[in-house]
């Protein structure tokens, strides 16, 4: 099977690396990364895989089957378009917008299931099947990677517990304005080590303003890495607001406290003032009904921790082909058309 890994955003490149080491173990595929070089001046695997950031060359390499974490791949191309989906947010409104570039949808667990073949039946042109998030997988593999590094570090700046601070770049919904005098009181009360790690598209102001800070603090580290899954296997307790990531540190069964998020049902600890921080960094790491909850999400939102996720997906494209062929391009509106255009430019068609 030919497979092309597109990815639009530096965030995507952890989400589908799993599927190359996937493709690779099993053999018999042959796999080429696109790279949008709008969005990605530097990709860090250019040594290690296949990769262009020439649109032209994805569509002459004919693809059988192109896994997607971002909302929009050109309907020009060959291959069955599969969204795998960038994260767990599903309070945000673009989580269930169906744009209708997409075959089928590969969701991460019964949660998201319910609700994307509800959304097939109504639009009636793509597939649902539930393989789980294939950022899993390397999670399953690292689980314990970095607990020596972790306790290293601990034990380097003389602290207790590890404590991630990862807010959403969103300036409508960030905590970044808000928050930071919580932070500090935090790093002063309690005995935590604070790494802020922040997402690449945050304002360059506010990565500035929160670097300057972590300079002023023993205990608080700023660190600059596209793999913030690392520092989530090595958190003790996670600090945001409305970011995926807040479902991507529950699921590893860690207490998670968020600024006003925006969220309707909340399965953790949300705060509405900064100086209550302190206290709910207390409260969250013995609250039984907060593990409880918890436990919820991890069985809707995403149970497969089994290092099987790829697996699935592989098998699930291939199915998809077995029964429809390899689509020659994707069926849209005009203004679909004009959207996929005008971000990835035309091809010559062969």
């Amino acid at each position: 099977m030919k497979i092309v890994l597109f990815c639009e955003q530096k965030y995507a490149i952890n989400i589908l690396q799993p599927l190359e080491v996937e493709a690779n173990k099993k053999g018999g595929h042959s796999v080429i990364w696109y790279v949008q070089p709008k969005n990605i001046s530097d990709f860090p695997l250019k040594d290690e895989v296949k990769w262009t950031n020439n649109i032209q060359e994805i569509y002459d390499f004919s693809p059988d089957a192109i896994f997607v974490p971002c909302n929009i791949v050109p309907y020009y191309l060959p291959g069955v378009k599969i969204q795998i989906f960038h994260g767990y947010a599903a309070e945000k409104k673009d989580h269930w917008v169906i744009r209708r570039y997409f075959d089928t949808y590969f969701t991460q667990g019964p949660f998201f299931t319910e609700g994307f073949k509800a959304l097939a039946q109504k639009y009636k042109d793509f597939e649902v099947v539930e393989t789980g998030w294939p950022r899993q997988d390397w999670i399953h593999e690292n689980l314990h990677t970095f607990d020596t590094e972790k306790n290293t570090l601990l034990r380097k700046y003389h602290k207790n517990k590890l404590v991630l601070y990862a807010p959403t770049f969103s300036p409508s919904l960030t905590s970044l304005p808000f928050i930071k005098e919580g932070l500090e009181k935090l790093a002063r009360e309690k005995d935590v080590l604070l790494i802020l790690k922040f997402h690449p598209l945050t304002r360059r102001e506010w990565m500035e303003e929160y670097r300057q800070l972590a300079e002023e603090y023993e205990n608080m580290l700023w660190v600059e890495d596209h793999n913030i899954t690392k520092y989530q296997l090595m958190a003790d307790v996670m600090i945001s607001d409305t970011s995926s990531t807040v479902y991507e540190f529950l699921l590893l069964d860690k207490p998670v406290i968020t600024y006003r998020t925006i969220a309707k049902d909340i399965y953790w600890q949300d705060i509405q003032n900064s100086e209550d921080l302190s206290d709910a960094f207390d409260l969250v790491l013995q609250d039984a009904v907060l593990a409880s909850k918890r436990k919820w999400i991890i069985d809707n939102y995403d149970p497969y921790l089994d290092g099987k996720v790829c697996h699935r997906m592989l098998e699930a494209a291939r199915d998809y082909i077995s029964r429809h062929g390899v689509p020659r391009k994707r069926k849209l509106n005009l203004w679909r058309k004009y959207t996929s255009i005008k971000k990835f430019g035309k091809v010559k068609r062969r």
